[in-house]
């Protein structure tokens, strides 16, 4: 039975919102729980969108987070479709779209990000594409089913792993795709120019064509259809449907008007949080994709974008608000399935953080590891077609003591060995 004497209120109906409620529960809290999502759809994941659902393995409903009776079974109150437009921090309280206010003893933001939009012109056109909702998704499946059909061309504007993602979708149905990024090589930003050139090569064999150094200045078309788009360099790529794949931005709107405070936009902006993610106001939580939260290992303020942050993250946000001493420490970690290649990503080491890379297994079949290294620290590791790793390549992570190169580069000495 719902004790009503107390409110937790959740501001996002996303993975990171849904765990949250989940955990509010599990530790036995019995006050009203209330879930806002400015989406119909209940919450979901993200990830398959741009892998299982999109190349047509998963069925929509693989998608969500809990059978939708779950959350009446849990007495969790769903505002679904609704958009929370201002928190009143004195009144504890937020106000909803259509007027409704809900007070709250905590609250959590997990509004996530939105994704960044092409500033050129031609992106009113018909078949200019975003992918970062359920219904960009189901869209974004039509079309790349009719392109592959109709020997249609994909431009995709952007090489990080979205773009990268699609890209091996859109050539699973058989459809053209050229990608334009700036940079020298995909994901430099993530993984930099060492293994950025992998997977540049990887794609190349699957038929992709890669236009670095660029950025598009136009998008031309005709009868409101895109027929091309052009670079800053002259060049003109003719194309039928474009995805903007040019990154995120943290929805912080609602947490700026209200006050809280923010993370430097330099370093991925969000809202600024401590180790037990909260907010400049002690009873305001953020977590998930909108969250700079001060990393403990790191020694640095991060904003992951990423599956396992807004998995892990909800959860220790919601333990916090019942004032559990929390530290959220967990290491970074994502992952990417692309054509019958799948990796994982364990760590933080971009570009300049870092002093060398070392390879542990055979690149020329795909089956390695690459770790990034410090003064011979481990600061990232990547598992390439190689599984059941992720735990020995976390504690090297956390260890922070100098390795052996050569036994690390080494496949037979156990990863075990070396994690102490």
């Amino acid at each position: 039975m719902v004790d009503a004497h107390r409110t937790f209120v959740i501001v996002g109906g996303g993975l990171a919102g849904a765990k949250a409620a989940e955990t509010l529960r599990a530790e036995g809290f019995t006050g009203r729980v209330i879930l806002i999502g400015d989406e119909r759809d209940h919450p979901y994941e993200r990830p398959p969108l741009s892998k299982g659902y999109l190349v047509g393995k998963d069925e929509r409903d693989s998608v969500f987070v809990h059978e939708p009776g779950w959350y009446a079974q849990a007495d969790i109150e769903l505002h679904l479709g609704q958009m929370v437009v201002s928190i009143d921090r004195d009144a504890h309280s937020v106000r909803l779209g259509d007027g409704t206010v809900l007070q709250y003893d905590k609250l959590l933001l997990v509004t996530g990000a939105e994704p960044r939009r092409l500033d050129i012109p031609g992106t009113d056109l018909a078949g200019v594409h975003h992918l970062r909702r359920l219904a960009h998704g189901e869209r974004l499946r039509h079309v790349l089913g009719a392109l592959g059909r109709d020997n249609g061309h994909l431009l995709i504007a952007g090489a990080g792993w979205i773009g990268l993602e699609v890209a091996a979708a859109a050539r699973g149905y058989g459809a053209e795709v050229t990608i334009i990024e700036p940079e020298a090589t995909p994901l430099h930003q993530v993984i930099g120019p060492e293994l950025g050139q992998f997977y540049t090569e990887l794609h190349r064999e699957h038929g992709v064509r890669f236009h670095f150094g660029a950025r598009l200045t136009e998008i031309t078309g005709q009868d409101g259809m895109v027929l091309a788009a052009r670079t800053d360099d002259g060049e003109e790529h003719p194309a039928h449907e474009i995805l903007a794949a040019i990154g995120a931005a943290p929805r912080t709107a609602l947490a700026e008007a209200a006050g809280l405070a923010l993370a430097d936009r330099a370093h991925g902006g969000g809202i600024a949080v401590d180790e037990s993610l909260r907010t400049s106001d002690p009873d305001i939580y953020a977590a998930g994709d909108v969250a700079a939260a001060r990393h403990p290992l790191i020694g640095a303020r991060l904003r992951v974008e990423h599956w396992a942050n807004a998995l892990n993250g909800g959860p220790a946000a919601a333990r916090a608000m019942l004032g559990q001493d929390i530290s959220y420490d967990r290491v970074p970690y994502f992952f990417s399935d692309q054509y019958d290649l799948g990796m994982e990503y364990s760590g933080w080491a971009p570009p300049g953080s870092y002093d060398q890379v070392v390879l542990r297994g055979d690149v020329g079949k795909r089956e390695f590891i690459a770790f990034w290294l410090k003064d011979r620290r481990v600061l990232a590791g990547m598992n390439v077609n190689v599984w059941d790793v992720t735990a020995p390549i976390q504690q090297l992570v956390r260890s922070g003591a100098p390795v052996d190169l050569q036994a690390l580069g080494n496949p037979s000495v156990p990863l075990t060995d070396l994690a102490g």
